[in-house]
Order: structure tokens, then sequence, then C-alpha cells
């Protein structure tokens, strides 16, 4: 289901941090009540291998995030407790020791459903037991999804477990999009913080062109 351009479902999920306190967050109502960007990304498991590299990455650009007035939240389907476990584990033993933003868990899998960003193959009726039987291991793919100050999704994507994301271009669409809000002019193709946007009519896209695709 595609959520851009549309309020970020309205659901209270559980969340961790490094203390290893539980509280429950809905994120629909984080970014309209603290008038802030939510960067939300989710990943398939804890305790595994291109997961960590991700967190650690969020990490190091928390600062970026945090001078555009973005909170950044991580999630996945695991429990509170092993979210502590692993934020508690070092570095050198595939921990992530040092992430400091909150990691929502999932682990009734009401928001990640709602989203449709579990990797269900296929659902079927097993005759024998009447139970429903899930092919796919029932975790997240890597999903992120950037939401404004309203609550209103402007970015989703979603990549397949092995592909790790590139950090650097959400901390580019927050600036693109931050740029659109204030100045109403739209964005082309690889715009950067600093570079020419545009007038989102013929005249504008004509005089881009000419200046800059010559």
């Amino acid at each position: 289901m595609a959520f851009v351009g549309k309020k970020f479902p309205n659901i209270s999920v559980d969340v961790t941090d490094k203390t290893g306190i539980t509280k429950k967050i809905n994120i629909l109502e984080t970014a309209q009540k603290e008038n802030k960007k939510v960067l939300l990304f989710w990943y398939p498991k804890d305790f595994t291998f291109v997961c960590p590299t991700e967190l650690h990455a969020f990490q190091s650009a928390m600062a970026d995030f945090e001078k555009r007035n973005t909170l950044v939240i991580g999630a996945s389907c695991d429990t509170p407790e092993v979210h502590f476990a692993w934020l508690n584990t070092p570095k050198n033993n595939g921990g992530i020791q040092g992430v400091t933003y909150p990691i929502i868990a999932d682990s009734n899998r009401n928001l990640s459903s709602q989203l449709g960003i579990l990797d269900i193959t296929n659902e079927r009726y097993d005759d024998e037991t009447g139970n429903v039987m899930v092919d796919g291991d029932n975790v997240t793919y890597r999903a992120t999804y950037l939401i404004d100050e309203e609550g209103t999704v402007f970015h989703e994507s979603v990549n397949h477990m092995p592909l790790g994301r590139n950090v650097a271009e959400f901390v580019r669409l927050i600036d693109a999009y931050t740029h659109v809000q204030k100045n109403g002019e739209v964005c082309p193709a690889n715009w950067q913080e600093g570079s020419s946007a545009m007038n989102a009519d013929r005249e504008g896209v004509a005089e881009y062109l000419t200046q800059h695709l010559n």
C-alpha cells in the first residue's frame, strides 16, 4: 500500500532504547505534537549482518538529522528484550552499542502489517490443522518512511533484505522537501542543498533545462 501524500497510520507501538525502558509511541502524533519530521526505517532482524551496518550509519548521521529538525526511529519485529540485548552488544561482536535513537518493537506486527512491508510470499489455509500457514520469514523488508510535521508521508521506499540503504540520500530528500515547503519551488533531478530549484510551470522547466543541461 502506498502512503505517500497520506497520513501515517494512527497506531501506537512499543519502543525501546539503550536504557531498556519500553514505552508506547504514536509516530503520527509525535510528528504533529513535536512539530518535527520523522525518518522511520525498518530492518529485518536484530543480530544479523547488513542490519547493524545500517543502524550505525544512521547513528553517524544523527547530527545531520537533528540539524534538520528530524527524529530518527528504527523498527523491526523483534521484542524490546532483544532490542535491549543488541543495544548492549559491542560493535566488535556484531552489536549496535552506541546507538541512541529509539527502536520500535513491532512484535505483534500490527504496524508493519498495515504498512504492507512483511516478507510474506504466500498465505494458505491448512485443511488438516485449520490454521493459516505463512510462507516467508514474516519479518520486514528494509522500508523507509519520511514523514512531515503534519504526519504526512512524503517519501517511502522498500529495499530487498540484501540491499543496504544510502543514508545520505535521505538527508538530501529532507533538504529537498524542506526547500519545497519554504520556497514553493520544485527540486529537479540530482538536486542538492544550495543548488538551483525551479518553478513548477512550463517556463520554469524551460529556463532550468536551458541553464543547467546544455
